[in-house]
C-alpha cells in the first residue's frame, strides 16, 4: 500500500451527537467546497495513520454481506461516486444510531473520497471516515503594521482525529480491505468503533497470526507460568527471549518445533496448550499450527517483550542472552537478595 500519490477528491462533514444522551445529528446539505491547497493540507495528516498497512480488517456479517449496512454504503460510493454525499449522510445516521454508550463523545464526522491510491500494484479509490472529538485552543494573531490583535479560537488539529478508518475496494467479495485507527484503542469506545459502528473483523493474514501467537505467548509466560511453576524472574525472561528469537530466526512457524525449542519440558508444553485453548475461546480466534511469519509483527512485539529485571528502584538489568550467566543469592548479613553477573568485556 502506497498513499504518497493519492489525491483527496471530496469531503463531507456531519455532526454526530450521542443518541443515548439525547444529542442531535446534524447532516450537511452538500460536500465541503475546498481549494486544491485545502485538500493538500488535509490529505497527509488523515492518511498518515495508515501508512504501515498491517492491521487489515474486513466488513463481516453473521448471515451475508448483503445485510451489512456499512458495506453497502461503501459499495454504493465505489459503484457511483455521484452517490458520495448521500451515502456519507447514511454513514453518519448509522453512526448516530450506534452511539448510545454514555462514554462515547459527540463530534464531527469527516467522510472523504480519495483517488490514486496504490494497493497491490493497482491504483484504486478509497473512502476515509474520521471522527474528531477533542478540541484544542488556538491563537489567531492579526497583524496590521505595528498593531497586533489576538483572538483565541477553539478547533481541531487536523493530524489529531480520534477515530478513523480507510476502506479500499479491493477484496470486495470478502468485505473489502479495511484499516482502522482509534486513539483510545481499548475499552467500550474501541469495541463500539470496531464492532458496533464498522462491523469488521481482522483478516487472518501472516501479520495477524504472528501478532496473535506472540501475544498469547507473552500472556502465558507472564500470567500462567508463575502460578504453576517454581520459576525465577530470570527464567521467565529467558522464555520470552527464546520466543522472540524463534520468530526472528524462522520464516515460517511450526507449533511443534516452537514448543520443543522454547518450552522443551512436557509440563510447560501441556500448560501452554491449555492456556492457548482458553485464549482462543475468550478472544474468539483460531491460530493455525503452521503459518508464515511476519517480520513487521515480530519487530512490533519485540518492543513489548520485556527482558528487564527490575530491582527495587535502584537497578534495571537487561537480559538478552544466556540466563546461566546470572545467579541469584541472598546475603544474610545484609538481609538482601543479590544477583551475580558473569561477563567478558564491558563498554
Amino acid at each position: 500500500m502506497d498513499l504518497s500519490d493519492s489525491a483527496l477528491v471530496k469531503v463531507s462533514v456531519h455532526y454526530v451527537g450521542n443518541k443515548g444522551n439525547g444529542d442531535e445529528l446534524i447532516l450537511s446539505h452538500k460536500p465541503l467546497q475546498l481549494t486544491d491547497h485545502d485538500k493538500l493540507l488535509m490529505r497527509e495528516p488523515f492518511l498518515s495513520k495508515f501508512e504501515d498497512g498491517l492491521n487489515k480488517y474486513a466488513f463481516t456479517h453473521a448471515t451475508a454481506l448483503d445485510y451489512h449496512e456499512m458495506y453497502n454504503f461503501c459499495l454504493g460510493i465505489f459503484a457511483d461516486t455521484e452517490t458520495f454525499h448521500a451515502n456519507s449522510a447514511n454513514i453518519a445516521k448509522h453512526l448516530h444510531e450506534n452511539t448510545v454508550h454514555p462514554k462515547i463523545k459527540a463530534g464531527e464526522l469527516y467522510i472523504c473520497l480519495y483517488d490514486n491510491c496504490l494497493v497491490d500494484g493497482a491504483y484504486v479509490e478509497a473512502i476515509g471516515i474520521f471522527k474528531t472529538e477533542t478540541k484544542s485552543n488556538f491563537i489567531d494573531l492579526d497583524m496590521q503594521g505595528a498593531e497586533f490583535a489576538l483572538t483565541m479560537r477553539e478547533g481541531v488539529e487536523v493530524s489529531k482525529f480520534d477515530k478513523g478508518c480507510l476502506i479500499f475496494p479491493t477484496n470486495a467479495e470478502q468485505g473489502f480491505d479495511v484499516f482502522i485507527y482509534d486513539n483510545a484503542n481499548k475499552g467500550e469506545e474501541a469495541v463500539f468503533w470496531r464492532e458496533g459502528f464498522l462491523g469488521i473483523a481482522p483478516q487472518a493474514n501472516e501479520y495477524y497470526q504472528t501478532n496473535q501467537f506472540l501475544t498469547l505467548t507473552k500472556q502465558f509466560i507472564a500470567k500462567q507460568v508463575p502460578q504453576e511453576f517454581e520459576m525465577s524472574r530470570t527464567e521467565q525472561i529467558d522464555l520470552l527471549n527464546k520466543s522472540v528469537e524463534y520468530f526472528r530466526a524462522n520464516e515460517s512457524f511450526d507449533k511443534q518445533s516452537f514448543e520443543k525449542e522454547v518450552f522443551s519440558e512436557t509440563g510447560l508444553v501441556n500448560s501452554f496448550r491449555q492456556f492457548e485453548a482458553s485464549y482462543e475461546e475468550s478472544n474468539d480466534v483460531e491460530i493455525p499450527e503452521k503459518f508464515d511469519i511476519s517480520t513487521q509483527a515480530v519487530k512490533k512485539q519485540a518492543r513489548v517483550f520485556k527482558s528487564v529485571l527490575k530491582l527495587d528502584k535502584n537497578f534495571h538489568v537487561y537480559i538478552h542472552g544466556d540466563k546461566d550467566l546470572i545467579e541469584k543469592g541472598y546475603d544474610e548479613k545484609l538481609g538482601k537478595h543479590y544477583y551475580k553477573i558473569f561477563f567478558d568485556e564491558e563498554s
